[in-house]
């Protein structure tokens, strides 16, 4: 099934070859692989230690400070590790591969190969993971804002002469790592791995510290604690496990980023290192607090002498700098997805790095979240505030995967119903039960974070459905190329040198430029090529299985080149193919690009409200160029208008 293409499915036209990718991540030893992982997937639920505990005991929730209380908590961050992180995304979901890769997305494009084309079961599909893809982007903006400010806080503890430099500090920091995100992360991604290395033993060691002065906070593992705090409690708990949820922020991306480092790395840096760490210093945060409770209003920095909290404080900066980073740069690569897949306009897309294609960077998006990330820090000013925001978001996110995984599990691993409603249902009561408890929040600034996936996802549906009822028209009003050749090849027009490639959006059908070429300049290339770049539901092709040609006369050709979501299309490549694989030359000097520049105008139809419909041709007046996108040189392009009513 192709997604931004789901007309084609069934065409007879040209069947592509059978595409059977091999996944290829990042080469390396399992060690290397583990510590590069440990620098890009892990940043985020990372630095959680920087604020979670904190919002957890935050005194507006009227949680009582005492033994029962912390040793609740700590029990209910124990087993949200294990059965969130640890059993749900690296035992079950990180098992729903799409030829390698992960990612909301992908488990949703995984799901629909069981769903026919545009069936109810294949919408729902696609507004559940469209929507969990959306709410990314509020964690997106969240994910700086909440990481380097919580960081930068961190100095009001040495003094509170600082505080008024806290605000400055975290937008100059910001602004220059979004001012840094067009060079890329090749330079620095090496370095990334190690310090997150220093960043987590550091905090392992500041925890095992504390863990000694009190050692009698490890039975918090046993989890009575947490359901005697939930039941003694349930009125707190309730609001609580909102703030608990915020060790979980970032588990996403041990799915997402999959496809860079392969699930055994991952694992392995998981249980090997970050897990164990990261619940030594939850742990030591409680045992402070359980001789100091005074320290509750910044456990984690006050969880060192005085004279190391500069030097924290610059660690906390580097490690949320990189978490930062590494969340924008998820941000790109889901735009690039939801693009190639139909959901987005064509935007710029630059590649930072000759090796890697996963290292992109997208401007209008980094500008985007710049400037939202910007007032984010400037209207709740203070990391407190900001937990508010945080985790409804992720939350609804997390509650959108374990839907699509059932799909998954069912339909395509054909697991028994019995073992999949088990399963699905531990799963769903724990995300309901955060999903439920963040729904508390909205009022407090978590609307923010859904404003913006709302919108974001009222963008991304509008276009993906314009798109659906263009290709209907096109559809309805188009002249099939076999019967059309035949009659054109009968009465030929003048041929003149050279060969004409015609982009075409509908495989069977004929192209608007050539209609138009032929109308206005009544000639015909002695070449002639049908282009269409489809783009499938499996992350990448390989380059021999990429290209499926038909010649319809001689010296007439129709093309199909076929690429994963995680590519980029590129026509230079396509040429060079056709001349190694099928002896088709196409001397670049020789060769023109025909191309239709659509001019859209509004019309009242029962399938899209008008206003929709003007977003939608807002969108298309503003998408990037095809040309650009699909990198045709510009000097053999030859655009023809074309007016079209939606």
């Amino acid at each position: 099934m192709s997604l931004s293409n789901p007309e084609y499915s069934n065409s007879k036209l040209l069947q592509p070859v059978q595409i059977h990718n091999e996944h290829s991540h990042i080469k390396g030893s399992l060690a290397s692989l583990a510590l590069m992982a440990i620098g890009v997937v892990f940043g985020d639920i990372g630095t959680s230690p920087l604020y979670a505990l904190k919002a957890c005991f935050d005194p507006t929730s009227g949680i009582p400070m005492t033994p029962e209380s912390i040793n609740g908590v700590l029990s209910l961050v124990f087993w949200a590790f294990i059965l969130v992180v640890t059993v749900k995304y690296v035992f079950f979901v990180m098992r729903a591969s799409n030829n390698g890769e992960g990612g909301i997305l992908a488990l949703m494009a995984l799901a629909l190969r069981s769903a026919k084309t545009k069936s109810k079961k294949a919408g729902f599909l696609i507004v559940v993971g469209v929507l969990g893809a959306c709410l990314f982007y509020g964690d997106a903006v969240i994910t700086p804002a909440i990481s380097v400010l919580s960081a930068i806080e961190g100095l009001t503890v040495v003094s509170d002469n600082f505080t008024r430099f806290v605000i400055p500090l975290t937008l100059v920091i910001l602004i220059a790592l979004f001012v840094l995100e067009r060079r890329g992360t090749a330079i620095v991604g090496n370095l990334f791995g190690p310090i997150m290395v220093i960043w987590f033993g550091v905090i392992g060691v500041m925890g095992l510290a504390q863990i000694q002065e009190a050692p009698e906070i490890l039975w918090a593992i046993n989890p009575t604690y947490a359901v005697s705090f939930m039941y003694h409690q349930a009125g707190i708990a309730f609001t609580v496990l909102g703030a608990v949820f915020l060790v979980l922020t970032g588990a996403e991306a041990l799915y997402a980023d999959m496809g860079h480092f392969g699930i055994k790395p991952i694992q392995t840096a998981w249980l090997g290192l970050v897990m164990p760490c990261l619940l030594l210093n939850y742990f030591g945060q409680g045992s402070l607090l359980l001789h100091h409770p005074e320290a509750v209003s910044n456990p984690f920095f006050l969880m060192v002498p005085q004279n190391y909290t500069l030097a924290l404080v610059i660690l906390s900066t580097l490690a949320t700098v990189i978490a930062s980073q590494a969340c924008i740069s998820g941000a790109y690569s889901m735009t690039s997805q939801a693009i190639l897949l139909g959901f987005v306009p064509r935007m710029k897309i630059d590649h930072t790095s000759e090796r890697e294609i996963g290292q992109i960077y997208v401007p209008f998006i980094n500008w985007v979240l710049c400037l939202i990330v910007i007032f984010v820090v400037l209207g709740f000013q203070k990391s407190d505030n900001l937990a508010a925001a945080y985790g409804i978001a992720v939350s609804t996110t997390m509650l959108m995967t374990t839907v699509l995984a059932a799909v998954v599990m069912h339909d395509v691993w054909k697991w028994k119903m019995f073992n999949v409603a088990c399963i699905i249902t531990v799963f769903t009561i724990i995300d309901l039960g955060f999903f439920a408890s963040n729904l508390s929040k909205v009022i407090e600034g978590g609307w923010f974070p859904l404003v913006i996936g709302g919108f974001s996802f009222l963008l991304l549906m509008t276009w993906y459905q314009g798109r659906q009822l263009l290709r209907e028209r096109a559809i309805n009003n188009g002249i099939r190329l076999t019967e059309f050749i035949p009659s054109l090849i009968s009465h030929p027009p003048h041929r003149i040198e050279g060969t004409s490639v015609f982009l075409n959006a509908h495989i069977d059908f004929v192209p608007p430029a050539l209609l138009h070429n032929l109308k206005h300049n009544h000639v015909l290339h002695e070449q002639v090529i049908f282009l269409k770049l489809s783009i499938w539901d499996v992350p990448k092709v390989n380059p021999e299985q990429r290209l499926a040609v038909k010649e319809l006369d001689k010296n007439i050709y129709i093309v199909r080149a076929v690429y994963g979501f995680k590519e980029t299309p590129d026509t230079g490549q396509v040429m060079n193919l056709l001349r190694e694989q099928y002896n088709i030359d196409c001397p670049p000097m020789e060769t023109s690009f025909f191309m239709a520049r659509e001019s859209l105008v509004a019309k009242e139809i029962p399938q899209m409200a008008m206003w929709r419909e003007s977003i939608f041709i807002w969108m298309m007046q503003n998408a990037a160029r095809a040309s650009d996108f699909f990198k045709v040189d510009p000097g053999r392009l030859i655009e023809l208008g074309a007016k079209i009513e939606l």
